[in-house]
């Protein structure tokens, strides 16, 4: 008999894209059953800890990567919430995945639309570590503070977005979230050279 496939998912895509959402879907699919790994619990948790925003940010990327193997070590599928703005977060997850003989799918939501974005943002319930809009960083952020600035660094992250070369699933994420949930777990359960 086959032993069960093993996944070490990793979320990307601007904020309000929905990695969120479809993480915590794809947790609760029987076909993954998953422990979801939140970065912004994480850096929120140190800034509420008067820990700096940038010092907060590196903080919980470690610790999240720190929980992601133990939890890997215990035989869990492990999905990443993270935005995903640079090769080093990539590498470290496909390492991580490689190193215990899991499957790495890197699963990317997308959203073009910079109002429905915007709108997503204001929406939601933030965390300290998150955006209330587009042009609305945390509070505790000590990058750009004009507008124009915000904003060129967020159609950056939409326009230009840190992803692997391969191995990529990339959601429509304007779409439902059980379209999308049905959509991901179809690419991720295919070998990689059919996704």
């Amino acid at each position: 008999m086959d032993s069960p496939r093993k996944f070490l998912i990793q979320m990307a895509g601007a904020p309000g894209s929905g990695k969120s959402t479809l993480a915590n879907l794809l947790a609760k699919s029987p076909i993954m059953e998953a422990v979801v790994v939140n970065h912004d619990l994480f850096r929120s948790f140190f800034l509420e800890n008067d820990i700096a925003f940038d010092q907060a940010a590196k903080l919980a990327y470690r610790f999240h990567w720190t929980l992601a193997e133990d939890l890997i070590k215990q035989g869990r599928n492990v999905i990443i919430d993270s935005t995903c703005n640079y090769d080093e977060i990539i590498h470290s997850g496909s390492q991580l995945a490689h190193k215990y003989g899991y499957e790495w799918r890197y699963i990317e939501c997308r959203v073009q639309d910079i109002n429905l974005l915007d709108q997503r943002l204001h929406e939601r319930e933030p965390m300290r570590s998150q955006r209330t809009g587009v042009d609305a960083p945390p509070a505790d952020y000590n990058g750009p503070r004009d507008t124009e600035s915000r904003r060129k660094l967020f159609m950056n992250w939409v326009e230009n977005p840190c992803r692997p070369s391969g191995d990529v699933v990339l959601v429509n994420s304007t779409k439902t979230p059980e379209e999308c949930l049905a959509y991901v777990l179809k690419s991720i359960t295919h070998p990689m050279s059919a996704v």
